[in-house]
């Protein structure tokens, strides 16, 4: 299993008028852990998209607020990949206070599509490589 984490600080353009981290930023935030993650075992979204022609959709979002992030928090993206990548990939994501108070947990579901044909395809094999050791 991979855990991977990433700080960010809720902006001020983040929050709604409440101080609170708007609802639609958080697959925003999602959005983040991913790509960290992916850059934390040594392959990146740019990479997989210009040299191997495969992007990575999302198929399915499931989330749930727990309580809220506030303006100025800083903010621990936990992202886990529990299953090594096939023709999907599923990242379950945590979000936590610098306190490590839980304040929302998703999961992301994403396919693997070739860039040419539109076609669902299987993950790249040297990803694979990268990711096996923590699987």
């Amino acid at each position: 299993m991979l855990t991977y984490d990433f700080k960010k600080r809720v902006r001020y353009g983040e929050t709604d008028k409440m101080g609170y981290l708007y609802y639609g930023q958080y697959p925003l935030l999602y959005e983040i852990g991913r790509a960290e993650t992916m850059r934390h075992v040594g392959f990146t979204y740019q990479k997989m998209e210009d040299e191997y022609k495969v992007m990575m959709p999302v198929v399915e979002v499931e989330a749930r607020y727990l309580k809220p992030a506030k303006y100025d928090d800083e903010l621990i993206i936990r992202s886990i990949m529990e299953e090594l990548p096939t023709r999907m990939v599923q990242f379950k994501h945590e979000i936590y206070n610098h306190e490590m108070s839980l304040l929302h947990k998703a999961s992301v579901k994403l396919f693997f599509i070739d860039m040419e044909t539109f076609t669902r395809t299987n993950c790249p094999e040297d990803l694979q490589n990268l990711l096996r050791p923590w699987f």
